[in-house]
């Protein structure tokens, strides 16, 4: 899971050669709105799925998004007991955000499917396959002008990750920054929650930093 630079949306150079003659602003000052396209990708599949929205990215919206994804297409993965999210460690979706924390243990409660969240370390985010499904859109739609949001919208869905066209949804809803617990309620939430560290994991040390897991039941993740 990632998200891409925010986009403007307006009648501005976005680089590349004109593919209908149409001249563009020189400058971006102005645009009518942003969009935010954050991904979901599942790298043995080849399958991108791509939420677009006009809002904050915050901790509500990545796991809105997530149960979306989930609610859509967990009858195709009956099998599985646990997610394992690879992520960069962004300030919306760190393990150390309350609101994220409180709502992606509240998902694995509810779906009951365990949770593995793997971050990249600092600097290491260029290794989450994810980005090179950016490269792809970038380039889908560089020297066009994206003047809507529903223009933004279709060269998303009709750019190709090996020969799949991804699925693309426009979320509506609006997202506040600055939710977050008390360190009280933050610290109910650690307690069901486990941070790898050396002594809980010996093949590979020092992943306290990067891994935790979620269990949706008291049964610990094999």
């Amino acid at each position: 899971m990632d998200g891409k630079a925010r986009v403007k949306i307006g009648s501005f150079d976005r680089g590349g050669k004109s593919r209908d003659g149409a001249k563009a602003d020189d400058h971006d000052y102005n645009p009518k709105t942003t969009v935010t396209p954050y991904g979901i990708f599942l790298p043995e599949l080849d399958e991108l799925f791509l939420y677009f929205t006009e809002s904050k990215v915050t901790s509500d919206f990545i796991v809105d998004i997530l149960e979306d994804f989930w609610l859509e297409q967990k009858h195709r993965f009956s099998d599985i007991q646990t997610l394992l999210l690879n992520q960069d460690n962004g300030p919306q979706n760190s393990s150390r955000r309350t609101q994220f924390m409180k709502r992606i243990v509240e998902f694995a409660q509810k779906h009951q499917v365990n949770i593995r969240l793997a971050y990249y370390p600092p600097y290491h985010s260029k290794y989450n396959p994810i980005e090179r499904t950016w490269a792809i859109l970038e380039n889908h739609w560089n020297g066009s002008i994206i003047e809507e949001v529903e223009t933004a919208l279709k060269f998303a869905s009709t750019m190709k990750w090996k020969g799949k066209h991804p699925v693309v949804k426009l979320v509506h809803k609006t997202y506040e920054n600055g939710v977050k617990l008390t360190k009280k309620a933050m610290a109910q939430i650690e307690k069901q929650i486990e941070r790898l560290t050396d002594s809980t994991h010996e093949v590979f040390p020092n992943l306290g930093n990067w891994f935790i897991d979620i269990c949706c039941s008291k049964t610990k993740i094999i």
